[in-house]
C-alpha cells in the first residue's frame, strides 16, 4: 500500500482514509520524500550526491555483453 502523507513534528498525517487497518495497529513505514518538481529534488542533493547518482547511472549498462547483441539486432 502506498499513500501520501504530511509530516508534522513526529506525526505523519495521511492524505487518504485507511479503513482496512484497525486503529492502534503497529505498522512498519518506509519513507520516501516526495518532491513536486525536479528542481526541488536537485536542490535537496549536494553536488557530490548528484555526481554519485550520475556515475551510478552511467555505469548501469556496463558488464552486460548481451546488450551488444541487442544493439546489433536493432542496427539491422
Amino acid at each position: 500500500m502506498k499513500i501520501k502523507g504530511i509530516k508534522r513534528g513526529q506525526n505523519i498525517e495521511l492524505l487518504e482514509q485507511i479503513d482496512s487497518i484497525p486503529d492502534g495497529s503497529e505498522l512498519i513505514v518506509y519513507l520516501e520524500l516526495y518532491v513536486k518538481n525536479s528542481l526541488e529534488a536537485r536542490q535537496l542533493l549536494t553536488h557530490e550526491e548528484r555526481l554519485a547518482k550520475l556515475h551510478q547511472l552511467f555505469g548501469a549498462w556496463k558488464d552486460q555483453p548481451e546488450l551488444l547483441e541487442i544493439f546489433a539486432e536493432i542496427d539491422k
